[in-house]
């Protein structure tokens, strides 16, 4: 085997990828791997990536082949790649493709040229309920109903059936964007922001109208799913996370589309209007009197003929939308994120019934253009004193996470930031609403929660972004679709449990470009040697995946700041 001292990999053969950190070709190695593993571990020196058969899919599904994959690993190995893992990548990605589902009357067919394939899928005892029947030797007949389903069993199977069974047009609607006006406010969708578009739309063709894009908080995925409802023309149904992203969907329709306001609808908990666009919460779609109660208002996907439906924040789609979409896999589907990890560990749920990753944006690639701001990420270390670690220590495991991100020594540190960096416009942000009662009393600043008027939160994002309210509190009610595009500085004094999720959209907040020197600083406070130290790596460990230095700070002083 011959040894590349001067390459950044080593390839294992249990799909495990390492990094050199201090490597001088990390940065491009880096931005390859991403494109078809996940980074699992993210430690000083070395950084540990795996591939998987849902990482290499949906590397397939976005157009890159098992040549272009394997030839990035042997340029970039030490000691080359694996002959078995050479063999499994080209297994993994030609299994994309190898089964499509095509329509045939009102019934639909899988069809693959592979014939052990067929014989294999006729096998499985768990597609016997779908009522397959042997068409030929490379044909299987099954009932359009079993769709979604359908493709959902078979990617846990091992085969990611690609969808060209088309899709119903929907009820029309036509949808101008402003981008050709001769007279009023015109706008340009930007090159990526085109490209992606371009991705999910496939010139209309059976290949193209389901999928996932992803791109960084900041990058204007409103907008671009704004240019694909411009691209169908169709009634479209709009799913998003809470009213704040509901309102901020509708303001840019009618800024930026030719729509007229009669047209848009809102469907939250406030008011309940079903109309040609709507804009729904995933909330109001999931509740329900009790746990033993329908969904009061699921059959919103059928009150109208939708021809698209966008999931805004897909790695939030909740397990009961799930099933209702595996219903519905006639109609177009958007998924829109800047992460498709999901906590409760369903991608495989997002690739089968919304579609595959069309089109991903790395973030660091954006701040290079200029189109987000460059961050510094910090983590701060925070002792605790005897009596709160005393308290932490006798907390049962459950109260351990509460306890240690509650800490009071995060006051002082806050303090600290917030006269380092006076004159900038700076959120804290946090979990615990007694804590930032308390912060928001100690420091006089206002904060905004859940409990707030909206009219009162609205004043006062609005004063943030004049100008007139330099420092905002805020509660997790910030973490999605607040456009406070002046923030420069976000200090997160508590969290959930680690979350990647969270972590994207907290630092979505200090994304939008920035006048000047177009630059911010994200710092977390974390409790030393507690629970919160341990999720914090898993937040850590998005920031790293997404392209940014970390940078670790003792406040004790006790050691040298580390950066990873």
């Amino acid at each position: 085997m011959t040894f590349h001292k001067d390459r950044p990999l080593i390839v294992q053969t249990d799909f495990c990828v390492l990094l050199e950190v201090r490597h001088p070709a990390f940065e491009e190695a880096r931005t390859g791997l991403a494109k078809f593993a996940d980074l699992v571990k993210s430690p000083e020196n070395i950084h540990t990536y795996r591939m998987s058969s849902l990482s290499l899919w949906n590397a397939a599904a976005a157009g890159l082949t098992s040549e272009e994959i394997v030839g990035f690993l042997d340029r970039h190995a030490k000691f080359g790649v694996p002959t078995g893992v050479k063999q499994d990548i080209r297994r993994f990605v030609e299994r994309y493709g190898l089964v499509r589902m095509e329509r045939l009357g009102d019934d639909l067919l899988l069809i693959s040229e592979d014939v052990e394939a067929i014989k294999e899928m006729v096998s499985f005892r768990s597609l016997r309920s779908y009522g397959l029947c042997q068409v030929d030797s490379q044909t299987l007949r099954f009932s359009a109903r079993y769709r979604g389903l359908l493709k959902q069993e078979l990617v846990k199977l091992g085969f990611p059936v690609e969808d060209l069974a088309g899709y119903s047009r929907g009820e029309s609607l036509p949808i101008r964007l402003r981008t050709e006006e001769a007279g009023g406010q015109a706008f340009e969708l930007r090159e990526y922001q085109r490209s992606a578009v371009d991705s999910f739309y496939r010139e209309g063709s059976l290949h193209g109208g389901s999928g996932v894009l992803v791109l960084p908080c900041g990058a204007g995925k409103t907008v671009i799913g704004i240019a694909a409802m411009g691209k169908l023309n169709c009634a479209t149904l709009i799913l998003t996370s809470n009213s704040t992203s509901v309102r901020q969907w509708k303001r840019e329709i009618l800024d930026k589309t030719d729509v007229t306001e009669d047209l848009v609808g809102e469907y939250t908990g406030m008011q309940k209007e079903v109309r040609p666009i709507t804009v729904a919460t995933y909330q109001i779609l999931t509740y329900r009197k009790s746990k033993d109660d329908p969904f009061v208002h699921m059959d919103l996907f059928n009150k109208r003929d939708w021809g698209l439906i966008v999931y805004d924040e897909v790695h939030l789609l909740p397990a009961p939308v799930f099933r209702v979409t595996a219903d519905i896999q006639a109609t177009r589907r958007l998924g829109l994120t800047a992460t498709l990890i999901r906590e409760d560990g369903r991608e495989e749920d997002v690739f089968s019934l919304v579609g595959p990753k069309r089109y991903e944006m790395p973030w660091k690639e954006l701040e290079m253009q200029g189109w987000i701001a460059s961050v510094e990420c910090v983590e701060i270390r925070v002792p605790m004193a005897d009596k709160e670690k005393e308290a932490y220590l006798a907390a049962a495991p459950r109260h351990k996470m509460r306890e240690a991100s509650v800490n009071p020594g995060k006051l002082k540190v806050v303090r600290e930031l917030l006269s380092k960096h006076d004159g900038e416009q700076i959120l804290i942000i946090g979990q615990y609403l007694e804590q930032l009662h308390q912060l928001a009393e100690a420091t006089k600043l206002p904060m905004i929660s859940g409990e707030m008027p909206y009219e009162e939160r609205e004043a006062l994002y609005s004063g943030f972004r004049s100008g007139t309210v330099p420092a905002l509190i805020v509660s997790k009610v910030a973490n999605f679709a607040v456009d406070l595009p002046d923030a420069t500085v976000a200090i997160q004094i508590s969290g959930s449990f680690g979350s990647r999720q969270e972590e994207a959209q907290r630092l979505g907040r200090i994304l939008r470009p920035k006048a000047g020197t177009n630059r911010a600083v994200f710092y977390t406070l974390v409790s030393e040697d507690t629970k919160e130290q341990e999720f914090a790596l898993n937040r850590q460990l998005f920031l790293i995946e997404q392209g940014y230095r970390y940078r670790i700070e003792w406040t004790d002083g006790s050691k040298e700041a580390v950066s990873i």
